[in-house]
């Protein structure tokens, strides 16, 4: 079982520079047709100072973290039963090209269902641009199979 102790750990914070050719791979990689993801000129014409984020383009950023396995570390849980379960994104301001962005990544529930065979993390991170403004609440929940059943 997953010690519930660690429910509101809050793990180290981290930086990330949006750069825009990354921007512009994403748009295409995703089928996004959208001129004001890939042309900046088309962007700052729609009102925008710079290309902006593609939504879901926040998980992509927080896989870099200095170690994106922290959490399943700290938790000692076997990558070989972990279950990508849910994920969402709650959006406060644009983020453009040019920001960098704090992760600051929490633990905000642990739980089971089916008598343990199955077990939850809840993790929320939120997002800050670079004047301290929250940008975006992502959610995760990862489940664990502790049975073949």
């Amino acid at each position: 079982m997953i010690d519930r102790r660690y429910i509101g750990h809050q793990m180290p914070g981290f930086e990330v520079f949006v750069e825009k050719g990354r921007l512009r791979f994403f748009a295409k990689a995703t089928g996004q047709t959208d001129p004001v993801y890939t042309d900046e000129e088309f962007a700052r014409a729609q009102g925008h100072p710079a290309l902006p984020v593609p939504p879901t383009f926040f998980f992509c950023l927080e896989m870099e973290s200095p170690d994106p396995a922290a959490i399943r570390n700290l938790l000692g849980i076997d990558y070989r039963r972990l279950l990508h379960g849910e994920q969402g994104f709650t959006y406060h301001r644009m983020a453009y090209a040019g920001d960098v962005l704090r992760f600051e990544q929490r633990i905000e529930d642990i739980y089971d269902k089916k008598n343990g065979a199955l077990e939850f993390v809840v993790r929320r991170t939120r997002v800050s641009n670079q004047h301290g403004q929250c940008v975006v609440d992502l959610r995760n929940v990862a489940v664990l199979r502790n049975s073949e059943g």
